[in-house]
């Protein structure tokens, strides 16, 4: 296990290393000066003068190899919605401020200090196509147990983690997910050395990041929940509003959507009472009529019920069905 595993083995974590050939891309400059296992060459000289004589010397030459600085930052993206039952893809980038190659190894921690959930990891994909979006199927799937590829100096790599919400959360409730990356050369104090561990058989020094970064991303649960009423009107034969035999009765059904989410699918169903018909050509959704046929509209109705369907509801919405009975 890599040194950065001593500061945090009391952590709950999930260490999911890198598949090797992955999708890189160069930001603008960021490594630390010149590249690493470069060779730096200097030689001085001297002139004199000696009675009628000009002469000059050169001195031997220094070479010095420059040392592999292993150095990282992780970025994540703003704060994410997260609905029940949708898995939601958190992009992090991860990117090389060494000046030379580098391997990380990943960990996610998703039981932070302050979280009112706690996400499941479905597993971590790495950005294949370079389009900024997880698409599943065709970003690959980090594989465990091994290490991220070389990133050289100056390079990201960007990293889905794909979390689902617990059954338990509610809306508007927080979390945040945690991504570090580590280097596999070593991570410590900076300045820390590791002998002969650097570009060329130079040595590796720890910069200024201790080798390791992290970013925490947040999410917020957008949830909508569904409270449905049921009233009735009545009008008799007589011009009242007495329950006889003759009399028709106008439901109204109420469905309210609560809360910052989105229901789909949200069907509103009512079997027709004994003792009552359905009076044809009554249902309607929102005021506007529906047909009775199972169509292209949002219901249909009959001798046994009604039902309506509506494909998407958002939080804050309500949608009334009315349809009518004759009393037998």
């Amino acid at each position: 296990m890599p040194a950065f595993a001593g500061a945090r083995s009391h952590r709950s974590r999930l260490i999911l290393p890198l598949a090797l050939g992955l999708w890189v891309h160069a930001p603008a400059a960021l490594a630390a000066g010149v590249s690493a296992g470069t060779l730096i060459e200097s030689t001085a000289t001297a002139t004199y003068t000696s009675g009628t004589y000009d002469g000059s010397v050169t001195s031997n030459t220094v070479t010095v190899r420059v040392d592999e600085v292993v150095d990282v930052t992780v970025t994540a993206q703003p704060t994410t919605a997260v609905v029940a039952g949708d898995p939601v893809a958190l992009s992090f980038s991860i990117t090389n401020t060494g000046n030379g190659p580098e391997a990380f190894n990943l960990l996610v921690d998703t039981a932070l200090a302050g979280n009112n959930f706690d996400v499941t990891v479905d597993g971590l994909f790495v950005d294949s196509n370079g389009n900024g979006v997880f698409d599943s199927g065709v970003d690959q799937t980090i594989a465990s147990g091994t290490a991220t590829p070389s990133i050289s100096a100056d390079n990201s790599l960007t990293v889905f983690v794909v979390v689902q919400l617990p059954a338990q959360a509610t809306d508007g409730q927080t979390s945040q997910v945690r991504l570090t990356a580590s280097a596999v050369t070593g991570t410590g104090s900076p300045g820390t050395i590791f002998a002969g561990q650097g570009v060329g058989g130079g040595d590796a020094v720890i910069g200024a990041s201790g080798g390791d970064g992290s970013a925490s991303a947040s999410l917020v649960a957008s949830l909508a929940s569904v409270t449905l009423t049921k009233s009735a009107a009545i009008a008799d034969p007589f011009g009242g509003s007495q329950p006889v035999p003759g009399a028709t009765v106008t439901y109204t059904l109420t469905a309210t959507v609560a809360g910052s989410g989105q229901v789909q699918n949200l069907l509103v169903e009512n079997p027709i009472p004994a003792g009552t018909t359905y009076q044809p050509g009554t249902l309607k959704l929102d005021g506007a009529n529906l047909t009775d046929a199972a169509d292209a509209d949002a219901g249909s109705a009959g001798a046994s019920g009604i039902a309506v369907t509506i494909p998407a509801v958002s939080g804050g919405t309500t949608k009334v069905v009315t349809f009518g009975v004759t009393i037998n």
